[in-house]
């Protein structure tokens, strides 16, 4: 009788020590073949650039409105990350009954919303598109395809990322990247304009129908439709939407400031500049959505999970800042890839790289936070986020005053936040578990 608890203790663990095994080969898996997508989305990059330099500021004019498209997503990115977040607890519980009422209920929900999400870029798309002094309305036609395909997307990829199927989303970004550069290569080359560059990044989107074949794998339909409007996931919302607008704002925002500002050679050089600084957290970004995932389900567990998840942080960490060394170690050269090594852009690299890296990490602490239910931590990253991009927006209104302004704002930014986390850490008594 009494070596049963025992027996029932290391059980225990061995399923503890197998699920962070599980979530560190998923992460470092789904890294990989990040990894190679994003090699194939510069090699998109390395092929239009040239093709687009015999217009001035046409590349820019891509680069910029490539980031007014994620801007005028972010209603379904917030409802994404949110729903990803609740139902991520549900699935791996092993409740079943309540997963499957709630996938239905969430369904519901996502579908509301990103039919509001297209009413408002319907709405929004042109008035902005003047306040950033887009020259061109057939770009905003365009850009408004795009936010549509993607909100569309989002809705039918949302669920996925909630029951951890990250190695197929995995596979069908890296077929995306591929049928990306199949059909920009060819129209840029005819016709070398910014607008044919944008649209290569709709139809990139086609392959995610692939997503209907895996549907039957999907819990079944229930009767019981469980509504996810709870207190506890209206928190969610609140602190995914700070979460949403401090990410986009960090790692993005300056290039729309640019766009409103800086004149069309300028553009050209700071948004190759910034294309390259700000590779640094995509490259190592598939490592927290793991994280997110895996600890909105047992933020709790102080065993072998949770030393899991600190390891995935210092792989994050590791990756943000010897990707950045060798970003400036090899900075012409890669500028040169884009056919756009000049003096200027290569001046940017260094202050951009800093900037990146800073936005990084408080993009990790945000999204460890939110996951943990930390809520003041997530509210204050967003607010920060949106004190950073207004001031960037009065005061960066030259590239001089821009970049000065980036590494320094960005750091006080990383500083206070990391500060705060450290006292939650403490004040919850999470550290790394001891080797046994």
């Amino acid at each position: 009788m009494g070596t049963r608890p025992r027996k029932g203790i290391a059980t225990a663990h061995m399923k503890t020590d197998s699920r962070a095994r599980n979530l560190l080969q998923s992460g470092i898996i789904f890294t990989v073949i990040n990894f190679l997508t994003l090699l194939v989305h510069w090699t998109f990059q390395f092929i239009v650039s040239p093709q687009l330099g015999g217009t001035v500021g046409e590349y820019g004019l891509v680069l910029a409105i490539i980031t007014f498209i994620g801007f005028l997503g972010l209603p379904l990115t917030i409802a994404t990350q949110a729903v990803t977040h609740y139902i991520a607890r549900f699935h791996f519980s092993g409740d079943d009954v309540r997963l499957h009422g709630l996938l239905a209920g969430c369904r519901k929900f996502l579908f509301h919303i990103t039919m509001a999400g297209s009413a408002l870029a319907i709405l929004l798309v042109k008035p902005l598109g003047d306040f950033l002094n887009f020259p061109r309305t057939s770009l905003m036609l365009i850009a408004l395809v795009c936010v549509l395909g993607n909100l569309w997307t989002s809705y039918a990829t949302a669920l996925c990322q909630g029951l951890g199927w990250f190695k197929r989303l995995a596979l069908i970004g890296l077929l995306s990247a591929v049928l990306r550069v199949l059909f920009g290569w060819p129209t840029t080359r005819i016709w070398p304009l910014a607008e044919w560059a944008v649209l290569a990044s709709a139809v990139m989107l086609l392959p995610n129908l692939i997503l209907f074949y895996w549907r039957k794998e999907l819990p079944r339909r229930t009767d019981t439709v469980i509504s996810p409007w709870t207190s506890e996931f209206v928190q969610f919302l609140v602190v995914s939407a700070a979460c949403a607008v401090g990410i986009n704002f960090f790692t993005n925002g300056d290039l729309l400031i640019a766009k409103k500002y800086f004149p069309s050679a300028q553009l050209d050089a700071y948004g190759s500049a910034g294309l390259l600084a700000r590779a640094l957290p995509a490259a190592v970004g598939p490592l927290l959505i793991v994280l997110f995932t895996h600890r909105s389900s047992r933020h709790h567990d102080h065993g072998g999970a949770l030393q899991a998840q600190l390891k995935l942080i210092g792989l994050y960490a590791g990756g943000l800042i010897l990707g950045a060394i060798c970003l400036y170690t090899l900075r012409e050269f890669c500028l040169q890839l884009l056919h756009r090594n000049t003096p200027a852009a290569a001046a940017m690299i260094g202050p951009l790289s800093v900037t990146m890296v800073f936005a990084g990490l408080l993009q990790a602490l945000a999204l460890w936070s939110l996951a943990s239910r930390w809520i003041k931590i997530s509210l204050l990253f967003g607010a920060l986020g949106l004190a950073y991009w207004l001031a960037l927006l009065f005061f960066g209104k030259s590239p001089a005053d821009l970049l000065r302004l980036m590494p320094m704002a960005a750091g006080i930014s990383f500083a206070a936040v990391f500060l705060v986390w450290l006292m939650a850490m403490r004040l919850h008594k999470i550290s790394a578990p001891e080797q046994s």
